[in-house]
């Protein structure tokens, strides 16, 4: 037995140097070349510069050179609840993470305990100094220390598992600031454009209005008929029946601003810039493929997840191994409070615990199982979310270009409408011309000044959309919280 006795304990330091390791957490996704740097040119708008190779900053929104639209994002970022949210789950995460650390650490435990006992006659009394006495009450105070051996890896394993839900946490946090700031300027931007078209429909009804005023006195001569006269009436008629489902999109978009900025809906309007105060930025950072995924918060946060699952199933590995525990105690026991550290009252132990999983119904082995299908998962929600950064960089600079082409086409047909309702109206007023074709004329160039607007503002939305799907420096980001 002495021989034999040595040989659990070999197996065990040998195995103690074979640290479990963690999942493998590697995963490859091909990047597209390099863009080559471009400019996009339209003939009726600023042109803008495509920059490879710079990351977008933090703070984005500044290139739109708007100071009420700066103040509008300082009131998200102080008041979004969705940020707040974001905060508070990040603060929860580190808690856990450093919890989970001082789990993994030693543990002290104080105790004192006061029990009255009364010891049946036909019992022999544990009470050395009176073995007369059967009734005593007997005061106990001990220290307890417990500390875990974490060598096999579990317990590393799980603060890595922690901190990278922390990590997540962060990532997720930068996402969400993205996200809050991007709506924020879409709701501007979108709210300056029905500003605008609300504006131009006023100006159509002016317009109609003048048009059937024109043409009734032209009746009462009697150049034209009241068929003509009719007409323009529907005209004018259809113009105003726009105006009020575009009055209650702006009204929306105002609450919606409202809201966004963290107060209810019906509060006070704040000051918000009209189209012709954001300035469409001039320079478009777009960072090297490589960069926006480093630079990407929902990609950062998928890669902090599957650094966490790796972890899991190293955590998952070391628990079908053998878990080592020390763990002492020392006190004393005596009848009278004052005397339980008296000569012969104290006591201590230290125990030494090895426990080796045998048979658990392969509950073990399929938690490991479970674990390692976590990883698979999450490496395909990392590729998933690599892909879709660049299908997002992608569309955003068609969308570009192609509000580029729409821009100028915009430009031409309000020019145009314009010029042909102006002659027509001139011919109306001589009388060379019928109301068929004013009535055209009109709604013609009603609906190219709508259009034109709608161009100029998808050009900053557009750009809003390539600025969030590039992806600002996480990084920076990150030092703030």
């Amino acid at each position: 037995m002495r021989l034999l006795s040595p040989l659990p304990m070999a197996c065990l330091l040998l195995l103690a140097g074979c640290a479990v390791a963690r999942g493998d957490r590697t995963t490859s996704v091909a990047l597209p070349p390099a863009r080559p740097a471009e400019t996009i040119v339209p003939v009726s708008g600023p042109a803008q510069a495509v920059v490879i190779g710079r990351a977008v900053p933090a703070e984005w929104w500044h290139a739109f050179a708007s100071a009420r639209l700066d103040h509008l994002v300082a009131d998200v970022l102080a008041h979004d609840n969705d940020l707040a949210t974001a905060e508070a789950t990040l603060r929860q995460a580190r808690e856990q993470a450093k919890a989970t650390v001082g789990g993994q650490g030693p543990q002290v435990d104080a105790s004192y305990q006061a029990q009255r006992v009364r010891v049946s006659q036909a019992f022999s009394n544990p009470l050395a100094a009176d073995p007369d006495e059967y009734l005593y009450t007997l005061h106990t105070a001990q220290l307890s220390i417990a500390y875990p051996l974490d060598l096999f890896g579990g317990g590393r394993n799980k603060i890595r598992s922690a901190r990278a839900a922390t990590d997540v946490a962060a990532a997720r946090l930068v996402a969400a600031r993205t996200t809050a700031v991007a709506n924020l300027v879409l709701a501007v931007i979108q709210h300056a454009a029905l500003a605008g078209q609300v504006d131009a429909t006023r100006g159509a009804i002016d317009s109609n209005r003048q048009l059937v005023a024109l043409l009734e006195r032209r009746r009462a001569i009697g150049d034209v008929g009241a068929a003509d006269v009719a007409a323009q009436q529907t005209a004018l008629a259809t113009s105003e029946a726009s105006l009020p489902p575009l009055e209650r999109q702006l009204e929306h978009q105002a609450a919606l601003i409202v809201t966004l900025t963290g107060h209810a809906a019906g509060s006070a309007v704040p000051d918000l810039p009209p189209l012709s105060e954001l300035t469409l930025p001039a320079d478009l950072p777009l960072a090297l493929p490589s960069d926006v995924v480093a630079h990407r918060a929902d990609i950062e946060a998928a890669a902090a997840q599957m650094k966490g699952a790796a972890a899991d199933v190293g955590a998952a590995m070391a628990a079908r191994l053998p878990a080592i525990q020390l763990t002492g105690n020392a006190g004393g026991a005596a009848t009278h409070f004052a005397d339980m550290f008296a000569a012969g009252n104290p006591f201590f132990a230290l125990i030494g615990a090895v426990t080796q999983p045998i048979f658990h119904s392969a509950q073990l082995l399929h938690q490991q199982h479970a674990a390692e299908a976590a990883l698979e998962g999450a490496k395909a929600q990392y590729r998933a979310a690599v892909l879709q950064a660049f299908l997002d960089v992608d569309d955003a600079l068609a969308g570009l270009r192609s509000d580029s082409a729409a821009l100028d086409a915009a430009t031409r047909a309000d020019l145009a409408a314009g010029q042909s309702l102006a002659m027509m109206r001139r011919q109306v007023e001589l009388g060379a011309q019928g109301t068929l074709a004013l009535l055209t004329a009109s709604s013609a160039a009603s609906q190219a000044s709508v259009s034109l607007i709608q161009a100029r503002a998808a050009r900053l939305t557009d750009t809003v959309a390539l600025f969030q799907a590039a992806g600002t420096d996480v990084r920076t980001s990150s030092r703030r919280d």
